[in-house]
């Protein structure tokens, strides 16, 4: 007998999760572009973030054209279009966006670029719009927020691959002695993505997914606090968890983007040799989601927790090969199968609910980016990548409490959040800017700032959520 009301429909379920590679792939990637458009364009620190800025933003106003678009015609536009449609048309803006590539890379023009990443981010907006809620409806409500954290696993085999296919498109193999950046080498990678968008696309178009959005009703009964509410930003979860998206997002990407240039400038790294590095943080990411996403299958209890241990380290095998195959050296990652036990027990201490989780990865994210922050060395590099880690399942923990309870406004809540995804450019350019005014290591202090408002949003929420009559608290029944 099943412990949950119904099933994941695994059916609509594995061809959505296509495009969380996708955004994966780009996301990670731009963190090799940063130092190599750094070292051939002459930027500073804080103009080389300008590329996270262009992607990133790119967000921010994908949502606000969906919202726009949806008040003229007095409809939501997902909801008229449909997911699916909705999915496809996100994949052919991206894919418009990589052919830019090509007249950028020919002309060397930095300006080219970084405008080729802000139509491949629009795309990719409309997509996140659509795809995140979708991975939530399509099974039990108890294990919404671990679907989508299994959706950030596949999201993270994208972050894993792309900076050492990227790195590999500019410098060559790992065993070659070319250190020195071909922009044009750029343009490759990106018009081969540019292709799988297109094909993905056209499978979207063939599946199951359903063509229209699923009716979410509001909870209007008369002992539900807060009903008949007329505006979305009448949520407190909702408005408090925009906050907590923007800053969740920023500290997920300033760290890997500023992580170069601390390896370059303290440490003595040449751009080339930084790839596995950043290749290890989103890797952190994905070994923290496929231990968070355990809980999505229906498992005995027993299996339960023998795949809570066996998954991550599954990831971090994953994340061996792909390094091992790029023919980089392995050795000097073999010790950081001890910092996954830290966040392995962290994951079990939250119990799968969502605040708890939100609030004990938080304050470890805190303690990575301050030990990074005190020590030197490799010890530092290790302690920055395992805030990886710690980000890993903070996306499907906030996405998930802010829009709890919001009902016929489930879309528009979720057209918001993906707005708020701009903090990974802003924040990313405000640490930019401190590193320029004082060095580089002092600033992922922005960082520690950013995790403790999530460790405030994690306390807060609760009581907000409590007030509206929504328990956090997963209810199952014992395994027959």
């Amino acid at each position: 007998m099943s412990k949950y009301s119904k099933q994941t429909n695994w059916g609509q379920f594995v061809p959505l999760v296509t495009v969380f590679f996708f955004w994966g792939f780009v996301a990670a990637s731009n963190d090799i572009l940063i130092p190599v458009f750094k070292n051939a364009f002459g930027l500073s620190q804080s103009q080389s973030q300008l590329v996270a800025v262009a992607f990133y933003v790119a967000y921010t106003v994908g949502s606000l054209i969906y919202m726009l678009i949806s008040r003229s015609i007095r409809q939501d536009l997902i909801n008229k279009i449909g997911y699916k449609n909705a999915l496809i048309a996100g994949l052919l803006i991206s894919a418009a966006g990589t052919l830019l590539f090509y007249p950028a890379a020919n002309a060397g023009s930095f300006l080219l670029m970084i405008s080729a990443l802000f139509i491949v981010g629009l795309g990719f907006s409309l997509q996140q719009i659509v795809a995140n809620p979708l991975a939530i409806e399509l099974g039990p409500v108890e294990t919404g927020s671990q679907r989508l954290t299994m959706a950030g696993g596949i999201n993270n085999l994208g972050t894993t691959i792309g900076p050492l296919i990227v790195s590999f498109a500019i410098f060559g193999s790992a065993t070659a002695a070319n250190t020195d950046a071909s922009i044009e080498s750029v343009k490759i990678p990106y018009l081969i993505l540019g292709a799988a968008f297109l094909l993905v696309a056209v499978l979207l178009k063939f599946s199951n997914l359903p063509a229209i959005t699923p009716t979410i009703k509001e909870d209007t009964s008369e002992d539900q606090p807060g009903e008949h509410r007329t505006s979305v930003m009448q949520y407190p979860q909702l408005v408090l968890g925009m906050i907590a998206i923007f800053l969740y997002v920023g500290v997920e990407v300033a760290t890997p983007s500023n992580l170069p240039a601390y390896m370059e400038s303290a440490l003595g790294f040449n751009t080339k040799s930084i790839a596995p590095y950043i290749s290890l943080y989103w890797a952190s990411l994905m070994i923290g989601r496929w231990t968070g996403a355990v809980e999505a299958f229906d498992f005995r209890a027993g299996a339960q927790k023998i795949a809570r241990f066996l998954a991550p380290y599954l990831a971090f095998g994953v994340f061996l090969l792909v390094n091992a195959i790029a023919r980089h050296d392995l050795s000097h990652f073999y010790i950081y199968g001890l910092v996954i036990l830290v966040m392995i027990f962290g994951d079990i201490a939250s119990k799968g609910n969502p605040a708890r989780m939100l609030l004990i990865f938080s304050v470890m994210g805190i303690i990575a980016l301050l030990t990074g922050m005190f020590t030197t060395g490799m010890a530092s590099v290790y302690a920055f990548t395992s805030v990886g880690l710690f980000c890993s399942t903070l996306w499907p923990c906030i996405f998930a409490l802010a829009i709890n309870g919001l009902g016929k406004f489930t879309n528009q809540g979720s057209g918001l959040l993906i707005m708020m995804i701009m903090g990974g450019g802003i924040v990313s350019f405000a640490q930019g800017k401190i590193a320029d005014m004082t060095n580089i290591h002092a600033s992922f202090i922005v960082g520690v700032l950013c995790f403790a408002y999530l460790a405030f949003y994690a306390v807060r929420v609760t009581r907000i959520l409590k007030l509206q009559g929504i328990t956090l608290e997963q209810k199952k029944d014992e395994a027959q």
